[in-house]
C-alpha cells in the first residue's frame, strides 16, 4: 500500500521550527520533524539528540550543538535563544532540535517567548516524550483500565538543579496512582522520603529506565523503600525515567524490547 501524498508545511527562510527528536530511537521521529531535518539550513540540537537522528539532516545543513544537561556545564539558555534569533535574522531556516518533546520539561516555552519578542515566525513540532515512549519500550503502560485512570508527570529537579519545592507531594501521593518522574535520579532519595512521608506504601513498585528506546536501554525494578539502593547497586545511569505505581507490574510480562 503506497503512502498518500503528504503536504508538509513550507519551511520559510527566516523562521524557526522547535522540534522534538523523541526519546532516542530515530524511527520514532515524526514525519514533520524528518521533513524539517531535510529542509533546514541550520540544526541547533541539544545533548539528548541521538547522533543517528542528526545523520538524517540534509548534507548542506550546518549542525550546531547547544546542549543543556541538568547539573552539568551547559550552554546558557539566553545564549541559545539569542542564537536562534540571530540565525533567523540571517534568513536561515532554523531547526531547533530537542530530545523528547520541546514543550515537556524543556525550554521550548522560553525559546518561543524570545522568538516572539524578536518578531521571528516559528512552528512547534511535537515529539514523543520519554515519559510515554520510554515506558512503552520498557513494557510499562502509562495507564491501564485495571490499574489507574490517572498519571502525573513530574520533574525531578529545577533549573538550578534542586528538588522542586513547589510540588505538593502529599496530594500527589494520595491523588495519582502512577507517577512518572523526569530527571529524578540525582534526588531519588529525597523524592522517595517525601512520598513515603506522604503515605505512599513502602512496597509500591518502582521502575528505573535508563537511556530509553536506545540500544543502551536498561530497566531495573524495585520497591519505593529500596529504589535508591537498587539504583546505586545496579549502576544504572542517567538520563533516566522513574515510574512509580501499579503499572510497573506489567514490565515483567510486557517486556518486549531487548537491545
Amino acid at each position: 500500500m503506497n503512502m498518500p501524498d503528504l503536504i508538509f508545511p513550507e519551511f520559510e527562510p527566516g523562521s524557526v521550527w522547535l522540534a522534538g527528536a523523541g526519546p532516542g530511537d530515530p524511527t520514532l521521529l515524526t514525519l514533520a520533524v524528518h521533513d524539517g531535518l531535510q529542509n533546514a539550513d541550520v540544526v541547533v540540537y541539544d545533548a539528548l539528540v541521538d547522533e543517528n537522528i542528526l545523520k538524517l539532516a540534509n548534507t548542506s545543513a550546518r549542525l550546531e550543538y547547544a546542549g543543556k544537561r541538568g547539573g552539568r556545564p551547559s550552554t546558557d539558555q539566553d545564549d541559545i535563544s539569542n542564537k536562534l534569533v540571530e540565525l533567523a535574522q540571517k534568513n536561515k531556516r532554523v531547526l531547533r532540535l530537542k530530545g523528547g518533546d520541546p514543550m515537556v520539561f524543556g525550554r521550548g516555552p522560553q525559546e518561543c517567548e524570545a522568538l516572539i519578542a524578536a518578531g521571528i515566525p516559528f512552528r512547534i513540532l511535537p515529539g514523543i516524550t520519554a515519559g510515554i515512549g520510554g515506558l512503552a519500550y520498557a513494557g510499562i503502560p502509562v495507564t491501564s483500565r485495571d490499574t489507574n485512570a490517572a498519571v502525573t508527570f513530574i520533574t525531578g529537579h529545577t533549573a538550578g538543579g534542586d528538588i522542586p519545592d513547589d510540588v505538593d507531594w502529599e496530594s500527589l501521593s494520595k491523588g495519582s496512582p502512577t507517577l512518572v518522574i523526569y530527571m529524578g535520579s540525582k534526588h531519588l532519595d529525597k523524592i522517595r522520603d517525601r512520598l513515603l512521608a506522604a503515605g505512599r506504601p513502602k512496597n509500591e513498585l518502582v521502575a528505573l529506565i535508563s537511556k530509553a528506546t536506545t540500544e543502551q536501554q536498561q530497566t531495573v525494578t524495585s520497591t519505593l523503600e529500596h529504589c535508591t539502593n537498587v539504583m546505586i547497586a545496579s549502576e544504572i545511569k542517567a538520563p533516566m525515567i522513574i515510574v512509580i505505581g501499579p503499572t510497573v507490574g506489567y514490565h515483567e510480562t510486557f517486556n518486549w524490547f531487548h537491545p
